[in-house]
């Protein structure tokens, strides 16, 4: 009896550890939303206008650039991934492309970032994570077209983003990052389609 009474007092123990847990396993964009949103409150509530040197921006823009964060270090990372696995000469090529870019990118809004007081993702949020281990398990000319479909899909979405940050943006200096950055993003999309048309 005392050990049945143990065994469920440990299982229920452990339960409610679980479920406490859940609260805090919130994935890195998550956390950046959240901080940022907590940044806004107390931006708003707070009246003194002798906070460092930093500016707030609108909610809109620090969504925008914690998307842009997590989807910067996914090119990254999935760049890396596409150095070691691929097989084709223009896939490794652009892989290559796309690391040495998105990691400068990613540095010029950090450092934005860093002037607007925006908390950015620290690493790749659950959604890039999953297309990561989808990818890596493909080996050959699967991973070559897999990756590059992924590049063409993804650089597509990105511009759309920057686009609408060019246009609609309140921050002035987001906006002249975003317009500054979108011609590589194009010429990024552009031949992503003349390489993945070419494993056809």
């Amino acid at each position: 009896m005392k050990r049945h009474f143990s065994f469920l007092s440990v299982l229920c123990l452990l339960l409610c550890m679980a479920a406490c847990n859940n609260g805090n396993n919130k994935d890195a964009v998550e956390k950046a939303d959240s901080a940022n949103d907590r940044q806004a409150n107390s931006s708003n509530s707070d009246t003194s206008k002798s906070q460092m040197s930093t500016t707030a921006v609108d909610e809109n823009t620090s969504d925008f650039m914690v998307k842009v964060a997590d989807g910067g270090m996914a090119e990254v990372e999935l760049g890396k991934l596409a150095q070691e696995k691929a097989k084709n000469a223009r896939v490794k090529s652009f892989a290559a492309m796309m690391v040495q870019d998105h990691s400068q990118a990613n540095d010029e809004l950090k450092g934005l970032a860093s002037q607007k007081n925006v908390t950015l993702p620290a690493t790749v949020g659950e959604d890039h994570q999953k297309h990561k281990d989808d990818l890596s398990k493909k080996n050959g000319k699967d991973f070559d077209k897999a990756y590059m479909k992924m590049m063409v899909d993804d650089h597509q979405k990105t511009i759309d983003k920057f686009e609408d940050a060019s246009k609609n943006s309140k921050d002035a200096d987001v906006k002249s990052w975003a317009d500054k950055t979108l011609p590589k993003l194009r010429m990024h999309l552009d031949s992503a389609k003349a390489i993945n048309s070419s494993l056809k």
